[in-house]
């Protein structure tokens, strides 16, 4: 089972309607014991920083991530889930995020005259053998809807980047921790190829 983590920042009927068609049981929960009893979760999430963080912190979702991190559990985060697995934004200076790993999520830049927040399709360049991109080719193209970009501290956890003017570190993976500033489930084929390599982690190998 996947718990996916209702917190009312996320996309979570399309994550869920994603996993229902690959044949994966998934829920919707904020409940603790459900969360920590499934055996992978996802933290999705769409909106600004500071206002998902409260929300994170006023359900003590917070607190629940960090247990699944401890327990060694496959998480995943989806757009402003891989944004709140850092330590802060820019968009809401002073708000302190999960500080699960290191880096820096930017706003893009103006100096390339494009349109902010990118929305829309765009390409990855994959690296690093990421375990979410198995049946996935470089280039192949994902959906993107975001004004703020990831600039991870340690290069060799990103697997994946795409170029909007700035170079955006587009999905980064360390032990149990898997993010994409994408969103998976709404990128077709590509996208349910990630989620089904999400949801099959540790069958036959060490998650």
């Amino acid at each position: 089972m996947i718990a996916i983590i209702d917190y009312d920042a996320g996309n979570l009927k399309s994550v869920e309607k994603a996993f229902a068609y690959l044949g994966e049981p998934s829920v919707i929960t904020r409940d603790r014991n459900e969360i920590l009893h499934a055996d992978k979760v996802i933290l999705p999430g769409v909106g600004a920083y500071g206002d998902a963080m409260n929300q994170l912190c006023k359900y003590e979702m917070d607190k629940v991530v960090h247990e699944v991190v401890e327990m060694n559990k496959p998480l995943l985060g989806i757009c402003l889930g891989l944004q709140l697995f850092f330590e802060g934004s820019e968009e809401n200076q002073g708000v302190e995020g999960l500080g699960l790993l290191k880096g820096k999520v930017v706003r893009f830049s103006d100096a390339y005259g494009l349109k902010i927040p990118q929305i829309g399709w765009n390409s990855l360049k994959l690296m690093n053998n990421g375990r979410l991109f198995k049946g996935i080719s470089d280039g192949d193209y994902v959906y993107f809807v975001h004004s703020y970009y990831l600039k991870a501290e340690d290069e060799s956890i990103v697997k994946a980047t795409c170029e909007y003017g700035d170079l955006v570190h587009a999905s980064v993976e360390q032990g149990n921790l898997f993010a994409c500033q994408f969103h998976p489930e709404k990128s077709s084929r590509v996208g349910l190829q990630i989620l089904k390599n999400f949801a099959t982690l540790g069958e036959g190998e060490e998650a």
